[in-house]
């Protein structure tokens, strides 16, 4: 339940009163799906980007936290391409195209690619985001991270030209399987103005949930759980304008999601359909360590734009900031017996410092208008990932950073549009001499401590894209793209698991990934589809192999080719009643071995189907579908048993359904029911993650009531 701080908890966010937004928020949907920001790091219109995008609005965010805060809920339902939900704090396996994104707020990125801790997706509360921008395919035109595409969230701006504007909202939610326990609740608020020349955006969140409970009622496993989680969030947008011509803007984020439990599981066995659930135990038996989840992660920005900066260029200026410390669960593979650690926790700690210049030149020739965007990006990036208990797992990853880019665009005749870049980084990661740690998953089986040479690895990477895209008519506009990235992320993982004594000899080479693209979109009076086929290719992949004499999971560079298509519709079927739907097929295969890549990279099929209904000026309803396809393409082992993220997924599927009703121009009601009929699933990640207590199963139903005031 809520404690009684919350009354001095300020809350989510609304830029126009009620009768405002109802009137503005057909027009906005229609406004964000043609506009892209993150692609090439200026504003153009998503008609004119040669790849395939997906822009969630604001009208969908605030339709999903009816049902649901969690951002990798959402995602999954809106975005094709992307691997489902895995219903917990962490995104590992929820892939974008088979391979990780970039996770950015306003263009600054949050994941912590040097050791990807996959928790990336939860950086920022969605009460604060204006729109999501997914960028799919492998791209470097933000740097390293970007192998399967990018995923920004854009926040909101100050709106209001005069007095405050805002709005607080405040909600329950609870198991309606079995009641005990389960209540929660949440209260957002937001404020917005101007004075002056000074406008001022400020949100602030709160959420604290109760058990969760499974569509049995048991409580669901804490592996990455999001029982008894407390989460907050403040954000803070200032923007000076000097005049009508120059803006200087300061951001501010701070995001805190732990669990604080005093449960403690009963861990099942996926190989023989036993489910992990949670239970209240003895205090020895309860999750140890400290509470799992970001401690804190602070944002700072400052950015000063220049919209003319000579008569046909514009100047973007950017300084930021971030510190990073995520905490992990406590786990007896990190147990040392011969020293009396019976276990450990680990915590990944990044601190980023970065500054970027990005200048935007347009010319109009006859029948041709040309623009070109480049820069110069600057980054030091400060990894490590030790022991809460003071062992080192990861040393400090010290990465330096400077790249130059070049990106050009020319719309020919208004209907053929041209896309050519380069971008060339140079990357210096340095690693101080450190020992690889002794974990024991038995008394006999054990890995062997190994110290190795530091020294500073050099990486040089020049990438290219190129895209075309002809609007020959509203009903058939066909691209085709061809993107590189260059990726070291993850080199943490390859230092942990280190088999020789000098950091040279490890493999740990950049992967120069390349991405093909065809696609086409079609708008009819009524309907719009998109659809699109892709293969990336990459000559080092990295995917998990399990070792039977150490029980230690190592990483494994081989090449990669991973392929697949996407398609999605929607249909106006009139005013008021609207429906979209996706699908989503991804395949993967390690071509050296010929053996297909398993659930962390690779999910399996996905459709959702989305339908909105205005039904009067006051009441709207909308009903959301999740459908998960099977994957079963490995063999069990020798042991009769299925191991690492090789386990089989079968099909399962899911709806939501959310409403609200406005009262008045200020006062209105919600409610939002998750996994409407209970259906009884594990989602695609427990089913695939043998890995001891990942075996959880979906969330039961669920429901939330609420509501809002605006002022």
């Amino acid at each position: 339940m809520l404690k009684t701080s919350l009354c001095l908890i300020a809350v989510a966010v609304s830029t126009n009163t009620l009768a405002d937004e109802n009137n503005k928020n057909e027009y906005a949907s229609e406004q964000l799906e043609h506009v892209i920001v993150s692609g090439s790091r200026i504003s153009e219109s998503i008609d004119e980007v040669p790849a395939s995008i997906t822009v969630i609005n604001q009208q969908q965010i605030q339709q999903h936290l009816k049902v649901s805060s969690e951002l990798g809920s959402l995602l999954a339902q809106m975005v094709p391409g992307l691997a489902p939900d895995t219903g917990s704090s962490s995104n590992s396996g929820q892939t974008l195209r088979g391979r990780a994104p970039l996770i950015m707020i306003d263009g600054v990125p949050q994941s912590t690619p040097l050791r990807n801790g996959s928790l990336g997706i939860k950086t920022l509360d969605a009460s604060a985001i204006a729109r999501i921008e997914v960028i799919k395919g492998a791209t470097s035109i933000y740097g390293n991270g970007a192998s399967g595409g990018i995923i920004n969230y854009i926040t909101k701006q100050a709106r209001s030209d005069g007095k405050p504007e805002g709005e607080i909202s405040i909600s329950s939610r609870f198991s309606a399987v079995k009641l005990a326990e389960s209540g929660g609740g949440r209260i957002s608020a937001a404020v917005n103005g101007k004075i002056d020349k000074l406008s001022y955006l400020l949100t602030a969140s709160y959420e604290e949930n109760g058990v969760q409970r499974d569509a049995q009622g048991d409580i669901l496993g804490l592996q990455y759980g999001l029982s008894d989680s407390e989460t907050q969030n403040y954000f803070t947008k200032l923007s000076y304008d000097f005049d009508d011509e120059k803006q200087l803007q300061f951001s501010y984020n701070f995001y805190s999601s732990q669990q604080k439990t005093d449960l403690g599981d009963i861990t099942g066995d996926g190989n023989i359909g036993e489910k992990t659930y949670a239970i209240h135990v003895p205090k020895e038996l309860q999750k140890q360590g400290k509470p799992q989840g970001p401690d804190g992660n602070v944002n700072i920005t400052l950015k000063y734009v220049d919209y003319a900066l000579f008569e046909n260029t514009q100047m973007t200026l950017d300084l930021y900031k971030q510190d990073i410390e995520n905490v992990f669960f406590f786990s007896t593979n990190l147990a040392n017996l011969d020293e009396g650690y019976t276990g450990g926790q680990s915590v990944i700690k990044s601190e980023k410092q970065g500054a970027r210049a990005t200048f935007n030149s347009q010319f109009d020739f006859e029948s041709v208008a040309a623009t070109l965007i480049y820069g110069i990006d600057a980054l030091n990036d400060k990894t490590s990932q030790p022991l809460v208990d003071g062992r080192v797992w990861v040393p400090e990853m010290d990465m330096e950073s400077v790249a130059g880019f070049l990106q050009t665009k020319w719309v020919i005749n208004d209907d053929i549009i041209v896309k050519a870049g380069v971008r060339n980084e140079s990357i210096d990661l340095s690693v101080s001499d450190y020992q690889t740690l002794k974990l024991c998953r038995t008394p006999s089986q054990c890995s062997v401590p190994l110290s190795v040479r530091g020294d500073t690895i050099n990486y040089d990477a020049t990438t290219y894209n190129a895209g075309i895209k002809y609007n020959l008519t509203d009903a058939f506009s066909p691209f085709f793209s061809y993107s590189q990235g260059s990726d070291i992320s993850d080199i943490g993982r390859l230092l942990r698991a280190a088999t020789v004594d000098d950091i040279a000899l490890i493999q740990t080479q950049a992967s120069i990934i390349d991405n093909y693209e065809i696609g086409f979109t079609s708008q009819f009076e009524n309907v719009r589809f998109e659809f699109a086929l892709y293969r990336s290719t990459s000559e080092l992949g990295t995917s998990n192999e399990f070792n039977e004499v150490t029980g230690v999971y190592e990483p494994v560079r081989a090449p990669q080719e991973i392929w697949g298509y996407e398609g999605l519709v929607n249909y106006t079927i009139n005013q008021d009643l609207k429906l979209s739907a996706t699908y989503s097929y991804v395949e993967g295969k390690n071509t050296e071995a010929d053996e297909y890549l398993g659930a962390k990279q690779i999910s399996p099929p996905k459709a959702t189907a989305n339908l909105t209904w205005q039904t009067n000026e006051k009441l709207s309803l909308a009903m959301s579908f999740l459908y998960v396809g099977d994957r079963k393409r490995f063999d069990k082992n020798a042991q009769g048993q299925y191991s690492g993220d090789q386990g089989p997924v079968s099909s399962y599927n899911t709806f939501n359904l959310s409403g609200q009703y406005n009262v008045n121009a200020r006062w209105s009601g919600y409610f939002g029911i998750e996994n409407l009929f209970n259906s009884d699933y594990y989602p695609a990640r427990a089913q695939s993650y043998t890995y001891g207590g990942y075996n959880i199963k979906g969330l039961g139903t669920t429901a939330t009531l609420g509501a809002k005031y605006q002022f």
